[in-house]
């Protein structure tokens, strides 16, 4: 299998900048042989990809997207602890907040953003377990944040 960086590059993506944290917090953690990352949320060259609510202001397409951006986010973070995804053995956990109205209730299908792209990356070591949840704003008016845990 292509490295994970060489997968992104013929997806047309790349491993961005870290995200500065917005608040009192870093962007990941290594504790043994995991790295966990804080909630990354859709942020790309400095603003978000969208702001609002899944069923509402944002697009089911747009949501897929802003997850998507912030899987590559995470990716920023975990690389900056560890230097190198290739030394990433398998992706574990995947936790996904969908901003959305009460009636919207397809989170699952939003949280494939970032699902699909980790799995694209990391082939089989990139299936995970995941929650896809639904609340009712997140910081900035984000619609998505991702956070992750890999084993390296």
């Amino acid at each position: 299998m292509s490295a994970p960086e060489e997968v992104l590059a013929e997806l047309g993506l790349s491993v961005p900048e870290v995200v500065p944290p917005v608040a009192a917090y870093i962007p990941s953690l290594r504790t043994g042989n995991y790295i966990f990352t804080s909630g990354q949320l859709p942020m790309k060259d400095g603003a978000l990809l969208s702001t609002g609510k899944l069923g509402g202001e944002v697009s089911p397409e747009e949501g897929v997207a802003a997850a998507q951006q912030c899987a590559l986010n995470a990716l920023a973070a975990v690389k900056a602890e560890i230097g190198d995804l290739s030394l990433v053995k398998r992706v574990v956990k995947v936790t996904c907040f969908v901003a959305s109205t009460p009636d919207f209730t397809a989170q699952p299908g939003i949280a494939n953003g970032a699902s699909e792209l980790l799995g694209k990356v990391f082939g089989d070591a990139g299936r995970h377990t995941r929650s896809a949840v639904g609340v009712s704003v997140l910081p900035l008016d984000a619609p998505v944040e991702v956070e992750i845990i890999v084993e390296i």
